[in-house]
């Protein structure tokens, strides 16, 4: 099984029981993939930055599951987290940032060109 990369695009403060729908199914993927002896990691990138902040959370619909794949996340996209305000909450729950695509005057995004040049399966919720 090649290695999977789950992308969280979904916007928590506007996105409703979609975007909770959304990110759930990301992280019920990973599990999935998890369980199944494959390699997966998970990435908060755009509005989904926001993401952690909740999901962290004890009490938080997502949090059990969450916590079966924290492991899994490889981070936050810095410039998405920077933009749409997540990136001191994402700081403090000790989720790293990532900025390997680095797009001038940005602080770097979470890249797709490495993971598509090796053959990884991304998939976007």
């Amino acid at each position: 099984m090649n290695k999977t990369a789950i992308f969280i695009f979904s916007d928590p403060k506007t996105g409703g029981e979609e975007a909770l729908g959304r990110a759930f199914n990301g992280l019920a993927a990973a599990y999935d993939i998890k369980q199944s002896g494959g390699d997966v990691s998970i990435t908060f990138q755009g509005t989904g930055t926001r993401w952690p902040a909740l999901i962290t959370q004890k009490g938080h619909a997502l949090h059990d599951l969450y916590n079966l794949v924290k492991g899994n996340v490889a981070g936050v996209s810095c410039a998405c987290a920077d933009v749409f305000g997540a990136a001191e909450e994402a700081k403090a729950c000790g989720i790293p940032t990532i900025s390997e695509n680095q797009i001038p005057g940005t602080t770097g995004l979470a890249g797709f060109g490495k993971l598509l040049k090796f053959g990884t399966t991304v998939l976007t919720f």
